[in-house]
């Protein structure tokens, strides 16, 4: 029988995390990546550079609609695609390409003690004019991988940057 609501019921406490995902926006014509300034009022990294990105919500899931039925399991295809478009769009303005380069991933706990799955990737610009969300960020640049240097950024925005055009330019 396939699943009627998300419930965490039947959940094992010690493998629950936040799922989330950052996407290091890559403009092709310059060849400069986008970095967002954190807002003072943030929980995680306030005040540092980032990317754009954010949790999975089970609001995403709609157990009413899921894309496909995989035997009794529901399947929401290109979850993570969407989150990223979505995220780009609330926090930066802008749109994305939906083709995305695997940059790598970390698993952390937050300083309110939540656990977190991070997976960050790589996408190409598609337009858009860049206005921070407000309450979110405060400030942003394109950069390229020297220029990065110069931004107190979240600890390894830098290296995600010069990846990200690595994988663009390679």
């Amino acid at each position: 029988m396939a699943a009627e609501k998300i419930s965490l019921e039947h959940a094992k406490q010690n493998k629950l995390f936040y799922f989330v995902a950052n996407v290091v926006v890559y403009r092709e014509g310059d060849g400069r990546c986008l970095i967002l300034k954190r807002d003072m009022r943030e929980k995680v990294h306030p005040g540092k550079y980032g990317v754009p990105g954010g949790k999975l919500e089970w609001g995403e899931l709609d157990i009413a609609h899921p894309t496909r039925m995989n035997g009794e399991v529901l399947d929401f295809e290109n979850a993570v695609e969407k989150l990223l478009v979505r995220e780009a769009r609330e926090e930066a303005g802008i749109e994305i390409n939906t083709d995305l380069k695997y940059i790598n991933s970390v698993a952390f706990v937050r300083p309110d003690g939540i656990p977190v799955i991070l997976v960050k990737f790589a996408a190409t610009y598609a337009g858009g004019e860049v206005k921070p969300e407000p309450g979110a960020f405060t400030d942003y640049a394109w950069v390229n991988a020297e220029e990065v240097k110069r931004f107190d950024c979240i600890q390894g925005v830098p290296g995600e940057i010069r990846e990200t055009i690595r994988l663009f330019t390679s």
